[in-house]
């Protein structure tokens, strides 16, 4: 009978991650859509783009995806996680429909928009959702797993976008997006949601449904959601708690430097990037390898995460990304310069990308989020992740809005050095600051922040 609920906890969870399959999905999009712009055979515009244009269409993804969490977080509460996620779904199948009729710049920027505010909202919701109706035993494995689909989202455009059409690209998201918005249709509404409305006999249901009738202290955990505070309090709380001010600090920072080091410029531009190096081997194909790395390091991830510990993984994980970029930063340069060495090694830029990819899904591009969840108070939580989360995606948007502009004014190599340099200041971040949460509970972990 537990095998069962347990069956029924990871059904739920699969139908709403083929939702983190478009956030992938959405994030390598321009990937294979970037050349076919480029083409005027291939593309639905009737001018060229310029360098800043083109980094545009990737970035301004993320103004959707910086509304998302706030508009999420007062309608989780307002209408439900359930509503909220058909929502989101309606909001992606808008914008894929925007992006593979669009004959103008314009169409697909607000396509582009709309893509960031429904796969945003998708990002945040699963989270809180399957935080709420899963079992103490597999809630991790179940939370962690994300990462595995939305690699699994990129995957799919890098592999099959270079091979169709333009429109094609945007029509196959768009069907996946309906299989997702037929999927949430028949899920629970949270248990929390339901006690957070005073709906309590129908809460007991859904949780009899799920296998944790008897696990009655969560509903003392959905007691203390009732007792919402106001956000100035909660801001408040942020600001003149200690352990709360230093939570913000190490969780904005590891943000911060996570974006610097280029990660979603890198995932938008791949294709263009092989392109720009020369690589031996074909462009696409390249991007393809790189995309079954990020699914092999993401399934790997949560294994290692109790064991080894965050502080030893971020560190070396960090490391690994600063060599590896700074490597690659060595080959531009001799490109730059036309050193002769350069077609012999024209297989560098995949190599040392794969390593980069490795690393980086393997404990710098899961600890911060890692530790969002466990550092701050559970009265702050939401409104310190949603900060956290938020400013770091704001500085992405930034970084990869100017990805275009940096390649052609600073040059290839000088760029990658910069993002380089960005790992090197979250290696020494995470020596000096970070502490080790592995093993620790939360009252713990805010008696550590505290001292």
């Amino acid at each position: 009978m537990l095998e069962y609920y347990v069956k029924q906890q990871v059904w739920i969870t699969i139908r709403l991650y083929i939702g983190q399959i478009l956030v992938g999905y959405g994030l390598g999009w321009t990937a294979p859509i970037i050349p076919k712009i480029d083409d005027s055979q291939t593309s639905p515009l009737p001018n060229q783009l310029t360098e800043t244009e083109k980094s545009l269409i990737g970035s301004i993804l993320y103004v959707g995806t910086i509304l998302g969490p706030y508009l999420t977080g007062y309608l989780c509460n307002a209408i439900g996680r359930k509503p909220c996620f058909i929502l989101a779904g309606l909001i992606s199948l808008l914008s894929f429909l925007l992006l593979a009729t669009a004959n103008n710049l314009s169409m697909i920027y607000i396509g582009r928009v709309f893509c960031g505010l429904g796969t945003g909202i998708i990002f945040i919701v699963n989270l809180v959702y399957i935080g709420e109706i899963a079992s103490t035993n597999i809630r991790g494995i179940l939370l962690t797993s994300n990462a595995i689909f939305s690699t699994l989202g990129t995957l799919i455009v890098y592999a099959v976008g270079p091979y169709v059409s333009y429109a094609l690209v945007s029509y196959i998201a768009a069907a996946i997006t309906v299989v997702y918005l037929f999927g949430v249709l028949f899920i629970p509404e949270s248990p929390t949601y339901l006690i957070l409305k005073d709906r309590k006999d129908k809460a007991g249901l859904v949780m009899e449904e799920l296998g944790r009738s008897k696990e009655y202290h969560i509903y003392q955990e959905m007691k203390i959601i009732v007792e919402k505070q106001s956000v100035i309090e909660e801001w408040k709380q942020i600001l003149t708690v200690k352990s709360n001010r230093k939570a913000l600090f190490i969780t904005l920072t590891l943000g911060i430097l996570q974006q610097g080091s280029g990660i979603i410029a890198v995932t938008f531009f791949a294709t263009t990037i092989f392109q720009i190096a020369g690589s031996s081997i074909e462009p696409n194909i390249a991007t393809i390898i790189i995309g079954v790395t990020q699914i092999f390091s993401s399934t790997l991830t949560p294994f290692f995460v109790e064991r080894i510990g965050r502080r030893i993984l971020l560190i070396y994980s960090t490391t690994v990304c600063t060599l590896s970029l700074a490597t690659l930063g060595v080959y531009f340069y001799l490109d730059y310069i036309s050193h002769p060495s350069v077609m012999k090694i024209q297989w560098l830029p995949l190599v040392t990308l794969i390593i980069f990819f490795l690393s980086y899904d393997f404990g710098f591009g899961i600890i911060p989020g890692t530790l969002i969840g466990e550092m701050f108070q559970s009265n702050v939580r939401s409104t310190g992740s949603t900060v956290s989360v938020t400013t770091s995606w704001l500085f992405g948007f930034g970084v990869a809005t100017a990805f275009g502009y940096m390649i052609s004014v600073l040059g290839s190599h000088i760029t990658f050095w910069i993002f380089s340099s960005m790992c090197a200041l979250a290696c020494l971040f995470g020596i000096f600051f970070v502490p080790e949460t592995k093993g620790k509970t939360l009252i713990e972990i805010q008696e550590m922040l505290n001292k």
